[in-house]
């Protein structure tokens, strides 16, 4: 995961190593029952139709309250993409947003932005650490929504402007691990539904329906697929991580699918991931790698530098894939990530 320190136990090379381990890096308190989506379809937010005023239970165990359904929302990124697929808008996001060329300084979406429309959100941070307050406050913002990847801590929110953010606007965190993809998903769509999204459109329904098509296509490739080793990981320059699937949403659900995924022993003291120099990348025996994606991380084509990558049994098959590491969290997004795996463990080989 990839890259500076953050002011807190997270550290965001931790974060993007975790790679899994969080998208992610941290140290986290689960929440949520492992029955993630599988109970309780009702929103715990909502917005009442009769006073007009709005309030919704965030995964913090705070009640956010409004005269009115906010409609100026300043959004993580990943959580900004997600409302979109449900339906709703927001006027500016924080987060990974945008790589930009150097040289013609283009911008195109970076993966974690889904179907948003960069041209028409206000960027007021595209890097870890970035929040312009000024041009927050010119948005005049009713609600900041992001992730929490541990208790309490706003995704991409700094520490040190925490305090001046949050006396100018009520704020939403949702769980991003610790709990199951399901979970996380309804989770997502409770706080649309109390924006005023129709969760119940045709088009959520089939998002929705893909969804659990591709979660059954994945248990079944799965049972076939016992004996391939699937390992989590991200590169850095000078570090490989290893990330622990018990707290990732995604791993957490491969796992109950009943993929076999490689364990790490010796977690360092945040829990969520090992880190291998290069010498030693090749400690855990794997058939299948799946990689961090995301911007900072190191991609397959600058890993070929890497001798003792280019020598791993994965690597000499072809069997490394992208890893989406911060997933977007609506059907629409979640879906071709089950699919993507299931293609990919149904063409496996046993090969370490």
């Amino acid at each position: 995961m990839p890259s500076n320190v953050r002011a807190t136990s997270l550290t965001r090379r931790g974060i993007l190593a975790a790679g899994g381990a969080l998208g992610l890096g941290a140290v986290l308190a689960a929440c949520g029952d492992g029955d993630g989506g599988k109970k309780g379809s009702e929103p715990s937010g909502s917005a009442s139709a009769k006073s007009g005023s709005w309030e919704f239970k965030d995964d913090r165990g705070q009640t956010v309250k409004a005269k009115a359904t906010p409609k100026n929302i300043v959004a993580f990124t990943g959580t900004a993409a997600a409302l979109k697929d449900f339906g709703v808008e927001v006027t500016g996001v924080f987060g990974p947003t945008y790589v930009e060329d150097p040289k013609t300084k283009e911008r195109k979406p970076d993966v974690q932005a889904g179907d948003l429309d960069i041209t028409k959100v206000k960027v007021i941070g595209n890097v870890w650490g970035e929040f312009n307050i000024e041009e927050y406050l010119k948005l005049q913002p009713e609600v900041l929504i992001t992730d929490m990847w541990e208790k309490d801590a706003l995704w991409y929110v700094p520490e040190e402007q925490k305090e001046k953010i949050l006396k100018i606007a009520p704020s939403v965190a949702l769980w991003a691990a610790g709990t199951s993809m399901p979970s996380v998903l309804q989770r997502h769509a409770d706080l649309a539904a109390s924006l005023g999204a129709d969760v119940q459109s045709e088009q959520v329904k089939k998002d929705k329906a893909r969804f659990e098509a591709a979660a059954e296509r994945l248990r079944k490739v799965a049972q076939g697929k016992k004996d391939i080793k699937v390992l989590i990981g991200s590169g850095a320059p000078d570090t490989f991580y290893v990330s622990t699937p018990v707290r990732p949403t995604d791993t957490l659900f491969f796992q109950e699918l009943g993929i076999n995924l490689v364990v790490p022993t010796k977690l360092d003291p945040s829990g969520w991931f090992e880190l291998l120099s290069w010498e030693n990348v090749d400690k855990y025996k794997a058939d299948v790698i799946l990689l961090d994606n995301r911007t900072g991380t190191l991609q397959p084509e600058q890993l070929k530098a890497k001798p003792t990558w280019a020598a791993l049994p994965a690597v000499k098959a072809g069997q490394v894939f992208p890893r989406v590491t911060e997933p977007v969290y609506s059907y629409a997004k979640c879906a071709p990530l089950l699919e993507d795996l299931a293609t990919a463990l149904e063409n496996a080989k046993k090969v370490a």
